[in-house]
């Protein structure tokens, strides 16, 4: 991007090199409207390379009547800098919903010429969703705890009448008497999968390869609900461990690619995609830890099924929430509620053919004190955590 940078000492190259390492995407345009240069970062927001981009003009990158082109031409009349927030640049193409923050500056050495930075918001508006989506899962402690002692007593004493009349029912009565005790099995494994909610205890954790963890999770797949499901690998070979526990990750993406297998139940193509990243500068504040705690990891779970519907979109990690007409809910909230003990972020972005299920989680680091990450064997250190794959 050295028309940004010919006006300084320094060559061409290292301009370059400097602009392609901010994180955030740039954009020099032409008095036209044309995109005469832009940075990698560009290239990652709209999904495209930097010689495709310099084919095109912004209003074809952008929604029709976009608040940011009529920055660039106050930019334009007034010659200073203009600065605009919340602004949506979301497309079907890179996705509906692209809140960002926009920097709209002019060029002096460049009559004409704009730059325009792309700040997303998305981290920012993460972190604070998290924090719901962890208030939402503590919120069933209480009631699990509460139907485990209320519930599951007077069933197993239902169950036993019902038992009990059984043996001298006629045939069409038994039926009845089945009836029931299969019902209060129902609602005792019901009672068993919200359990989990109220388990409080430390999360034991240590290194964990995520690319064991996702093959191992879709093997199970494809040997069983996702036997029909192309899946694609996009891995960083290079991905340092994750600290974690490894029976709960995976538990969290089983859920996932259960849920993404489900989606593209009944459509012709179905995919699932698997992909792994490092996204440095990542940083979130726990509560009940002093320092802020980094989330470089990366890792998504894609399917091109139809989508989530919008309504339910604000609410998907919520207990109880779900699309499936056999479905309790309870999976996603169960994968929120892992991903926070873990002190990371997921979240969620859907259109249709495109949802993406986004994990974000901290690296190992083998100089953190033995409190901080055990030592224990990641893959029995959570033995109380029952394996499951259902939503």
């Amino acid at each position: 991007m050295s028309g940004l940078a010919d006006h300084s000492a320094r060559s061409p190259a290292l301009g370059d090199a400097v602009l392609n390492a901010l994180p955030n995407a740039l954009l020099l345009i032409a008095p036209d409207g044309k995109i005469v240069d832009a940075n990698m970062a560009a290239e990652s927001f709209f999904e495209t390379s930097i010689s495709h981009l310099k084919r095109q003009s912004l209003k074809e990158l952008v929604p029709f009547g976009s608040p940011v082109l009529e920055l660039i031409e106050q930019v334009r009349r007034v010659g200073a800098p203009v600065n605009e927030y919340k602004v949506d640049l979301g497309t079907p193409r890179i996705g509906v919903d692209k809140l960002v923050d926009l920097h709209v500056a002019p060029v002096p050495e460049q009559p004409g010429h704009i730059v325009v930075m792309v700040q997303e918001r998305t981290i920012a508006d993460k972190m604070d969703r998290q924090l719901t989506h962890r208030s939402a899962a503590r919120s069933v402690t209480a009631l699990a705890a509460m139907l485990a002692h209320e519930i599951k007593n007077p069933l197993s004493g239902i169950r036993g009448a019902a038992q009990l009349l059984e043996q001298a029912a006629s045939p069409e009565d038994r039926t009845l008497t089945r009836l029931i005790c299969d019902e209060a099995d129902r609602i005792v494994t019901l009672v068993d999968r919200m359990e989990v909610f109220g388990d409080e205890r430390p999360v034991q954790r240590g290194p964990v390869n995520i690319h064991s963890v996702l093959g191992h999770v879709k093997r199970l797949a494809q040997s069983g609900f996702a036997r029909n499901v192309r899946f694609v690998e996009d891995y960083d070979p290079s991905l340092p461990p994750v600290l974690a526990n490894q029976d709960q990750l995976i538990q969290v993406f089983l859920n996932l690619v259960k849920n993404a297998a489900e989606a593209t139940a009944d459509i012709d193509d179905p995919e699932i995609v698997l992909t792994t990243a490092f996204r440095p500068g990542v940083r979130l504040s726990i509560p009940g830890q002093a320092t802020r705690v980094s989330l470089p990891l990366e890792f998504c779970v894609k399917d091109n099924g139809p989508g989530v519907p919008d309504d339910l979109m604000p609410n998907l990690f919520d207990p109880f929430i779900t699309t499936k007409l056999t479905g309790s809910g309870l999976g996603l909230a169960l994968v929120a509620k892992i991903v926070g003990d873990h002190g990371g972020i997921i979240e969620c972005e859907s259109q249709p053919r495109k949802t993406v299920f986004r994990v974000l989680l901290p690296m190992f680091n083998p100089t953190r004190k033995a409190s901080d990450a055990s030592d224990a064997d990641p893959g029995t250190a959570s033995q109380h955590v029952r394996m499951r794959d259902e939503d």
